[in-house]
């Protein structure tokens, strides 16, 4: 056990070579090895990280589980990793939505036309090329090598070892875009993933970039003092402690360009543009995982690294963030409102929920981080499911464009069913777990910024108009052509659905397993930035039996 979180990284990235060496996939037969070699080392990674989540104490210390290796000893580097609260559910969200993207992606990087039945190299798809051999091993490894570096990046202590991983998972995340697209899309489709695929590298690259600054920076401010190091605990203890002293204009540089590359990441507007486009040209496995896994690295590093590493400086740029959060929140639902396209309009519609979670985590209160941090998590499932049944419902008719779906629901009930589930869930319907987590924020939010916690309520209001119109438009009123031959959903692609309705259900009854193990990471973020709940404005007064008689 003392290695355990070594081996919950471990086994996804061996998994990833392994299916990338895996024979060429010429037949449906060899085909279909890989995807079963892939979606076991995902279930083995999701067994490996509920023993992680069942063996953390909610009320132990701060970063548990923890493990050393030195790396670069000279510069104070180390494979260090360590699971707190957030951490743990972010790393468990991971786990449990890789295996469901895989499963709902079981076709997306077979042939187009796939060779007949038993003969190698039949069919115009089957040609021989390194593309049509080696698509499906290519396609599934990508999406293993991508949860490794996802949940080394939520589990990493050491500042440097989380800043490769940071930029590393741009690499598969960049094929899989350029290289695995919709098929729904236009002739020029191939021309438009490619943009799509650049621009998403070139502002993660850009991000990347000032955050390396960053990071070499805090090392020789460091060093200067005596903590030649990259450890994420010293650093942080030093820094509360006050042996470690970073002059202000230079801690404000630092954060910014930590934040400047977790804002690229997360996405915060006005650095946002990039995910529409990916989002779009992706399938609809590869748009969850840019932002219901990859995204929320770059919320989760907000919290754990802006906040740790530059307290002062965070206190001092909140109110200009909330400010960006709530551009993000109104300008996402908004654009999301005029959308045409199906997935990009869920595109638009998580930039504003990612105005929701930054506005929780730099409220600085114990409500809108325990918020922001719920969000992330209720973000990743209620997302998944509204775009995974939108990508099983685009295979089928081909398009993405609303204007090419009406009465689905007469013909598919179960797929229109839970569709509409997952809009009520991104518009935050009481029940649902998006409503908890949204709810916190807002409250937080209001406590200490009341204006801005009133306009961000105005996102909710939009959220109600995309979901519903969008539901309205592609699965009532009459059937149009192209509709009434759909098949409803199967049981492969129940598969998928069940268990994300099912959470998004039992999260918005009971949060409480999520809350207890987060909020003792939440107080410590708190306490690193010395910020305390705001008293209430106008304390209750007490009254007596006569006064109301």
């Amino acid at each position: 056990m003392s290695h355990l979180l070594t081996a919950t990284c471990a086994v996804p990235a061996v998994g990833a070579v392994l299916t990338a060496a895996l024979p060429a996939g010429t037949t449906d037969a060899r085909r279909r090895t890989t995807k079963l070699v892939a979606i076991t080392v995902s279930a083995a990674t999701l067994a490996l990280t509920a023993l992680v989540a069942a063996r953390f104490e909610p009320g132990g210390a701060r970063y548990q589980l923890t493990e050393s290796y030195s790396w670069i000893r000279s510069f104070g580097i180390s494979f260090s990793l360590g699971v707190d609260g957030i951490g743990a559910v972010l790393t468990l969200l991971t786990a449990v939505l890789v295996p469901l993207v895989m499963l709902a992606s079981w076709h997306d990087a077979d042939p187009a036309s796939p060779p007949a039945a038993g003969k190698e190299g039949a069919g115009p798809a089957a040609d021989g090329s390194f593309e049509n051999r080696r698509r499906t091993q290519a396609y599934f490894a990508l999406i293993l090598a991508v949860e490794a570096m996802v949940i080394v990046s939520f589990l990493a202590t050491d500042v440097f070892l989380f800043y490769v991983f940071f930029e590393a998972m741009l690499i598969p995340m960049y094929f899989l875009i350029g290289g695995f697209g919709d098929r729904a899309g236009g002739p020029d489709s191939a021309a438009q993933r490619s943009y799509a695929a650049v621009k998403f590298l070139l502002y993660n690259l850009l991000g990347g970039l000032v955050m390396l600054a960053a990071v070499i920076g805090l090392y020789v401010i460091g060093q200067d003092q005596g903590f030649a190091t990259f450890d994420l605990p010293t650093l942080t203890g030093a820094i509360a402690d006050g042996k470690l002293v970073i002059d202000p204009v230079a801690q404000k540089a630092l954060f910014l360009g930590f934040f400047f590359a977790f804002a690229v990441k997360a996405p915060l507007w006005p650095v946002h543009t990039w995910l529409p486009n990916a989002m779009g040209e992706s399938t609809a496995g590869t748009a969850v995982l840019i932002t219901a896994v990859v995204d929320k690295v770059g919320t989760f590093a907000m919290l754990r690294f802006c906040l740790g590493l530059f307290p002062d400086a965070s206190k001092t740029f909140a109110p200009a963030i909330l400010v960006l959060s709530l551009v993000s929140i109104v300008y996402g639902a908004l654009l999301a409102v005029g959308q045409k396209d199906i997935k990009r309009l869920v595109a638009y519609a998580s930039i504003s929920h990612f105005g929701f979670i930054i506005m929780g985590i730099f409220a600085m209160t114990s409500q809108g981080q325990t918020g922001a941090t719920l969000y992330m998590v209720n973000h990743g499932i209620s997302t998944a499911a509204w775009m995974l049944v939108a990508g099983f419902l685009i295979s089928r008719r081909g398009s993405r464009l609303i204007a090419d779906y009406g009465g689905v629901q007469k013909v598919a009930p179960v797929l229109a069913g839970t569709f509409l589930i997952g809009g009520l869930a991104t518009l935050s319907l009481p029940g649902l777990a998006p409503f908890v987590s949204e709810f916190l924020v807002l409250v937080g939010t209001f406590s200490r910024y009341p204006v801005i916690g009133i306009i961000a309520t105005f996102g909710i209001v939009l959220a109600a108009l995309y979901a519903l119109v969008l539901y309205q438009r592609t699965m009532t009123g009459p059937v149009k052509e192209g509709v009434r031959q759909l098949p409803d959903l199967k049981l492969r692609e129940l598969a998928v659905v069940t268990p994300l309705v099912a959470l998004t259900i039992l999260l918005g009854v009971y949060p409480k397993p999520l809350t207890d193990i987060v909020n003792p990471a939440v107080d410590a973020t708190l306490s690193q930035v010395h910020q305390t709940d705001p008293a209430p404005a106008h304390p209750v007064a007490a009254t007596t039996g006569g006064e109301h008689e």
